[in-house]
């Protein structure tokens, strides 16, 4: 495989996806940023396509801060349960809509350090929000896109942050928000983390490491 820079790889792999998924709507079902925040708290460890079955029963039940947090948290809990780690998130979810309501005037705040000191928000969930809800650029790295950027020899692998700032680096800012929603449709469809085939994938068969071809 004729050596490339991570420049003209990365030119590349922006192409292919740019062909494949000119359209990248919102994986996660929702109408506000506060209804965003909950369903990406709630894709933790969880499909979304399990979130979007969850998300409607408990938007009946409360689809704003300031009427969540007046909800009995054994009730919240009841309704998220299929999305695993329900006593944790049922709790995250009741915290965080009464710091809204009491802190924020019942507003999801626009900057990483608010969001991240919510609870159950870590820096994914806040980049997801940032880029999704408010189109701040923002390169949120799930696991799966960890895994896709080191086959492809974008990172090192060594942990999400380096991923992540090895990603910014190479890509250019403007195409954050598309491109990690981009890479997660491939990664679902063209290369998955198990049987997959390196030699049929359109990315891997001609950017991927030399060490998944064996």
């Amino acid at each position: 495989m004729t050596r490339i820079s991570k420049k003209e790889k990365a030119e590349g792999i922006m192409a292919i996806l740019d062909e494949l998924y000119p359209e990248t709507p919102i994986p996660l079902a929702h109408k506000d940023p506060y209804t965003l925040l909950v369903a990406v708290l709630l894709s933790a460890q969880c499909t979304d396509e399990r979130v979007n079955k969850v998300t409607p029963g408990l938007f009946e039940l409360a689809d704003t801060p300031q009427s969540m947090a007046g909800q009995n948290v054994e009730d919240i809990k009841a309704i998220i349960r299929p999305c695993g780690l329900s006593p944790r998130k049922s709790k995250a979810i009741s915290d965080l809509s009464t710091i809204l309501v009491e802190q924020y005037d019942g507003q999801v705040p626009q900057n990483f350090e608010a969001l991240e000191s919510l609870p159950g928000v870590g820096h994914k969930t806040a980049s997801v929000v940032m880029s999704q809800a408010f189109g701040v650029p923002a390169f949120p790295v799930d696991t799966h896109i960890h895994r896709l950027t080191y086959r492809w020899g974008l990172s090192t692998g060594k942990n999400v942050e380096k991923t992540e700032a090895d990603l910014k680096r190479i890509f250019p800012e403007e195409k954050w928000n598309k491109l990690h929603l981009q890479i997660i449709y491939f990664g679902r469809e063209y290369c998955p983390a198990r049987g997959h085939d390196p030699r049929q994938c359109p990315i891997c068969s001609k950017y991927g490491r030399k060490s998944i071809f064996s």
